[in-house]
């Protein structure tokens, strides 16, 4: 293909994010047999083929695949160049959705957002909640939070920081039970478990706790509801510091247990990283949570930028 056609390109790029030619209209306002036919020209024009099609779905090629990055990249130097043409060159608006564990969701943020909102009124947010790896490269979260490090050559992550969870039991239960604080004192005392198929229980004992099943008073996989239900004196359980922190109602105890230490990397696909509104947000996510901790109940405002 000796010269590129700006519209099959776009065409090729909406269907590859879309999986199929209905969906990939509809975003561009175009008939299917209209967008179908700059597809086949864009595949005739480079002489391969770009999907499979499965049913009503497009699979990506290995060769649509590689001329998938290039792609964005033009996309988002037209989005640039059309910003800046109509006199919005610093408007940023889109949705980004955002991939995170329960807690870091809930309690980590909300305050970013918050910012964001004030910075980027046009910017819409989607929180996707889980504690499973999600898949950038389906594309079921633009940017992640994730607790390991990307392995997926086409990802790129950035360490942000160590962070550290303690254990910790309502005031009211250390009233009730004592304080314990070594970990042979922790066998005497009730436990919040998140599974009963023994995996956090390995886990505690790992590190360096000598407890068994019976310790465990209840269980929720869920962190949210594992932490309400410690607030709630139901028994000892852990919970980053930064959070409980900003929780008045608790404690630490184990005081004399090391403190247990994870990363957390921020996460997303090489592709997406030239969107502007994506890498707004990441840059955004970067400094709030590779700042030092604070507790998160008395965050105000927008966080601060840290400076080389």
């Amino acid at each position: 293909m000796n010269q590129i056609d700006w519209n099959q390109l776009r065409a090729f790029l909406h269907a590859a994010e879309t999986g199929s030619m209905s969906a990939a209209a509809r975003r561009l306002g175009l008939s299917q047999p209209t967008l179908s036919r700059q597809v086949a020209a864009i595949e005739q024009g480079l002489g391969v083929a770009l999907f499979e099609r499965i049913g009503k779905s497009l699979k990506p090629t290995a060769a649509a695949l590689a001329l998938l990055e290039h792609a964005r990249n033009m996309g988002a130097a037209a989005e640039e160049l059309s910003l800046a043409a109509t006199g919005h060159a610093q408007a940023i608006d889109g949705v980004v959705s955002i991939s995170a564990s329960d807690m870091v969701a809930a309690w980590l943020l909300p305050p970013v957002l918050r910012a964001l909102n004030e910075e980027a009124p046009g910017l819409r947010i989607e929180i996707v909640t889980t504690n499973a790896l999600s898949d950038l490269r389906r594309r079921e979260a633009d940017i992640a939070v994730r607790h390991v490090r990307p392995s997926e050559p086409e990802l790129i992550g950035r360490l942000l920081r160590e962070a550290s969870a303690g254990f910790y039991a309502a005031q009211d239960w250390v009233h009730r039970h004592g304080h314990p604080r070594t970990a042979a004192e922790a066998a005497g005392h009730r436990f919040v478990g998140a599974d009963r198929q023994g995996h956090y229980l390995g886990y505690l004992r790992a590190h360096g706790l000598p407890l068994s099943e019976p310790v465990f008073s209840c269980y929720a996989e869920n962190s949210s509801t594992a932490w309400a239900l410690v607030r709630q004196g139901l028994g000892i359980g852990a919970m980053m510091e930064e959070v409980a922190a900003g929780c008045p109602d608790v404690v630490r105890v184990l005081d004399e247990v090391p403190l247990v230490r994870f990363p957390i990397w921020l996460v997303t696909h090489r592709e997406l990283h030239t969107a502007r509104r994506i890498r707004l947000v990441f840059d955004r996510l970067a400094e709030a949570l590779g700042a030092p901790p604070a507790p998160v109940g008395h965050q105000t405002g927008r966080p601060a930028r840290r400076t080389a």
